[in-house]
């Protein structure tokens, strides 16, 4: 007797991005989490959902013709999920976060040991071993309203590769997947046509810098401005007390960064600092200029600039020298009041122009300590 297995019937459902229907995307979400695989859109190509437990991974490599020693990217339905998966989210992957998910992106976050420690006693050992290789982990957060539903309704972290065979081009309409790989998935979330039709970047972010290991939607540049961080800092005339600080803040972060000072801009972090005073093009004080001497600093390049609300806005940590630098930067904007604090945290700093270099000396002590104590607090 033959017995003859016929392949299955992958099951099409239609759906509106603008009007999600949620009993449709409960039982594709119930199906994924039950070991299938539904291919769904996202605005780049479409991706086959699949839970990231290994016989889910298993049938993906299978139907996709893939090695089977490779990790997928995991996807998440709001990017705030990120933390679930990463203790401790670095100051440029936070603000590439912010200003690129959802959306074309997928980043490599490279881990600490101590957090590959949390991960492994935190998630299921399965889930854990499907997610995280070498210390890191690929994660993409999809700016799609189809996808962003499906992943929010499973109960299981969901790995999602491209819906096509290894070497051929990644769909990106319903046609193209059934093309593909009509009769291996038990379902195709059909959205139509893909907005970019292109995949998305993939970027590794670490301590190292950025670095494009996939081109896709995003370009290097762009990439780079998203995940700039902008130090700010404020103080009256900007010849005196904010030199001092940007030379030493520049000093302790190339230190933590283990790079050089003038590396610090190809690392993605820039240090400036401004006077409320309307005084532009001066120099760093006499005084100023030999208390930091004195610590290996040479501030002798810095001209001052005056505080304006552009850069204000710009910035995403502004240091003041007192509280009346504070109460100016709120007042050119209120909405950045909470990314400006006093540098020293409770104490003014007070002006050492017109004293003693025994002032200046003493001012910059303090500020050296302030400054190693922000720095410390920075997770890079």
């Amino acid at each position: 007797m033959c017995i003859v297995i016929w392949p299955m019937q992958t099951k099409v459902i239609k759906l509106d991005a603008s009007k999600i229907d949620a009993g449709k995307i409960k039982k594709a979400a119930e199906l994924v989490d039950a070991g299938g695989l539904a291919a769904f859109p996202t605005e780049t190509v479409y991706g086959i959902a699949g839970r990231a437990r290994e016989d889910s991974l298993n049938k993906l490599n299978d139907i996709k013709r893939r090695e089977h020693n490779k990790r997928y990217a995991l996807h998440i339905g709001e990017k705030n999920d990120v933390r679930k998966y990463i203790p401790s989210v670095g100051l440029r992957a936070e603000k590439l976060i912010k200003k690129a998910w959802p959306g074309p992106l997928t980043i490599v976050f490279e881990l600490q040991e101590n957090d590959i420690d949390k991960q492994r006693k935190k998630l299921d050992r399965e889930i854990f071993e499907s997610l995280y290789k070498d210390n890191s982990i690929g994660i993409r957060c999809p700016d799609n309203p189809i996808a962003a539903s499906l992943l929010q309704a499973t109960s299981y972290p969901v790995v999602a590769p491209s819906a096509n065979i290894t070497g051929q081009s990644p769909a990106v309409d319903a046609e193209q997947v059934l093309g593909q790989l009509s009769g291996q998935i038990e379902l195709l979330l059909d959205g139509g046509s893909c907005k970019y039709k292109t995949s998305s970047t993939v970027v590794k972010i670490g301590k190292e810098g950025l670095e494009i290991l996939r081109e896709g939607v995003y370009q290097q540049a762009e990439l780079e401005a998203f995940s700039q961080i902008n130090f700010l800092i404020v103080c009256t005339g900007n010849t005196c007390r904010s030199p001092m600080s940007e030379g030493m803040f520049r000093k302790y972060l190339a230190e933590k960064l283990r790079c050089g000072v003038d590396k610090l801009g190809k690392m993605g972090y820039k240090v400036c600092s401004a006077g409320t005073m309307d005084m532009a093009g001066f120099p760093a004080s006499a005084g100023a200029m030999a208390a930091c001497g004195a610590k290996g600093i040479d501030i002798s390049g810095h001209r001052s600039g005056s505080l304006t609300r552009r850069l204000i806005e710009e910035s995403d940590y502004i240091f003041a020298m007192q509280q009346i630098h504070y109460d100016r930067v709120v007042a050119l904007s209120s909405e950045v009041a909470g990314k400006c604090v006093l540098l020293a945290k409770n104490k003014d700093i007070a002006d050492p122009i017109g004293q003693s270099q025994n002032f200046y000396k003493n001012c910059a002590d303090m500020i050296e300590k302030a400054v190693i104590k922000r720095i410390s607090e920075l997770v890079i």
